[in-house]
């Protein structure tokens, strides 16, 4: 069984990547959730949206990459040369 799972985008993002995980998870263009969400933000006076999407940011997990992107390596180029 294959699940889907909601992650924040590493690649499709403008400020937390929280947009564009939601179009990757609904299978929509992310700039879509970015009109519906800049709509409903405004006519919400802002404070509720603002909030929903730093809880978001805070709740939802940044997508996977390669190992490289999850590491850090700690060695310089110098330090192998020797």
């Amino acid at each position: 069984m294959n699940t889907k799972k909601l992650y924040r985008s590493q690649n499709n993002r403008m400020v937390a990547g929280v947009c564009g995980g939601l179009g990757a998870y609904f299978g929509v263009d992310a700039t879509v959730i970015r009109i519906v969400y800049l709509v409903l933000a405004l006519a919400t006076a802002g404070f509720p949206f603002l909030l929903l999407y730093i809880c978001a940011a805070l709740i939802i997990p940044l997508e996977p990459g390669t190992p490289g992107d999850m590491t850090i390596d700690v060695h310089s180029d110098t330090d192998q040369q020797q």
